[in-house]
């Protein structure tokens, strides 16, 4: 027997069919509104799409994904999901897990079975990196799932770079499977929704996204094992990893915005 708890990801309810048939439904709907919003009455360009598409869609079975991107407006996600293939898009197997914050998110019963069946997952802010979502969301990465994180752990309206949350470490280092991991910056999302009042959205903006190239921390971890450093460790190296990605990806797609005419 499931009892209701303010804890949304009851399993007994998540094998129901009726659980299954609401969440597919939730996902295509969105998803479709996604692609619709971005790419038809917005215009997006994306860069190196192949490699998001690779790992979206085409990873072998069993393998996780963990997506990290900039977080510069409330509709990031699910709106930036718009670029990917529809055979992604419009799948509750393959779509992506995220975690959103509770108090926003889940403040009320409509709310978090919409979100929850829209595959966001609770994470309170400053409960730190052992918390039940981040629980969660490892559980989804060691069943060969795709996590996204905004590791800044909140929306940055003047889009600067901040200190990275460690718990997209923690989430690296601690599934069984060592995950691929796959940076993005995206410019432009800002304007389909403003940050200042009245949070209007808009059409007919320009929105890049640059996705790298994965990074590769199998040999890392191997090597923190071998020396036994603490869980600690590995997970700011992991974070600063990311950190030092960012500010790459940051430069460069922002500089690809700019030329574009």
């Amino acid at each position: 027997m499931c009892l209701t708890t303010s804890w949304p990801f009851c399993r007994v309810a998540m094998e129901k069919i009726s659980w299954k048939i609401e969440s597919s439904v939730i996902v295509a709907a969105v998803g479709g509104a996604s692609n619709l919003w971005l790419k038809w009455l917005n215009t997006v360009r994306v860069h190196n799409q192949i490699t998001l598409d690779q790992c979206t869609a085409d990873r072998p079975d069993g393998v996780p994904l963990v997506t990290v991107s900039n977080h510069y407006s409330c509709l990031d996600d699910p709106l930036m999901w718009g670029i990917l293939k529809l055979k992604v898009l419009f799948s509750r197997e393959k779509q992506r897990w995220t975690l959103g914050a509770k108090e926003l998110l889940f403040s009320k019963p409509l709310h978090a079975f919409l979100f929850s069946r829209g595959k966001v997952i609770p994470v309170v802010r400053g409960e730190g990196v052992y918390q039940k979502g981040v629980d969660f969301a490892l559980e989804q990465l060691n069943q060969g799932q795709w996590v996204h994180v905004f590791p800044e752990g909140k929306v940055i309206e003047d889009g600067s770079l901040v200190r990275l949350k460690w718990g997209v470490g923690r989430l690296i280092a601690e599934s069984k499977v060592t995950p691929i991991v796959l940076p993005l910056w995206h410019v432009g999302m800002d304007d389909i929704l403003p940050n200042q009042k009245p949070y209007i959205p808009q059409i007919m903006k320009k929105v890049t996204v640059l996705v790298g190239e994965p990074i590769k921390f199998e040999d890392i971890l191997k090597d923190y094992q071998k020396r036994k450093k603490s869980a600690t460790e590995a997970r700011k190296h992991i974070t600063d990893v990311i950190q030092c990605r960012f500010k790459e990806l940051k430069e460069e797609a922002e500089f690809i915005h700019s030329k574009w005419s």
